[in-house]
């Protein structure tokens, strides 16, 4: 892989890290990203307020999600299912998804990772497309030495 800059390993605290607001109660804190070097993937958090959901969508990448904690909801292409603490979807390219927050009273967080650095979101009831990493342009990788790089 050709460089100009070497690449150096980075390490995240998200508990330090400042979250995007979404809306529609969801957050999301974007971890590994072009930002720290990344040249092939994307990854981060996103956290749901109770009963909490994100629109249907889809990626022209794979996408691999689990759940942290809390009760989810996954909508794919039509389907849905009930997730808890670690379960794990894998979305193909091209199908629609959604995560909901089944749980009325507790927070529900998800760990997600696209395949592609160049991932991209298409919301099912419009159309509109945008490159996930422009979604997460706002966010600050290294708050407060949040995202460190080992010496």
């Amino acid at each position: 892989m050709d460089r100009d800059v070497p690449i150096q390993a980075a390490i995240f605290r998200p508990k330090d890290m400042k979250a995007n607001d979404r809306g529609g109660g969801a957050r999301t804190i974007p971890l590994v990203t072009r930002k720290c070097g990344s040249a092939e993937m994307i990854n981060g958090i996103t956290e749901f307020d109770p009963g909490a959901s994100i629109p249907l969508h889809k990626h022209n990448c794979e996408e691999s999600v689990m759940v942290l904690n809390g009760e989810a909801i996954v909508e794919i292409d039509g389907q849905q299912h009930r997730l808890g603490t670690n379960d794990t979807t894998w979305i193909p390219a091209h199908v629609p998804h959604r995560f909901i927050n089944a749980s009325d009273s507790q927070a529900m967080r998800i760990f997600w990772t696209y395949a592609s650095i160049d991932a991209t979101r298409t919301m099912i009831a419009t159309g509109e497309e945008r490159a996930i990493a422009a979604e997460h342009e706002a966010a600050r990788i290294f708050p407060r030495g949040a995202g460190s790089r080992p010496r």
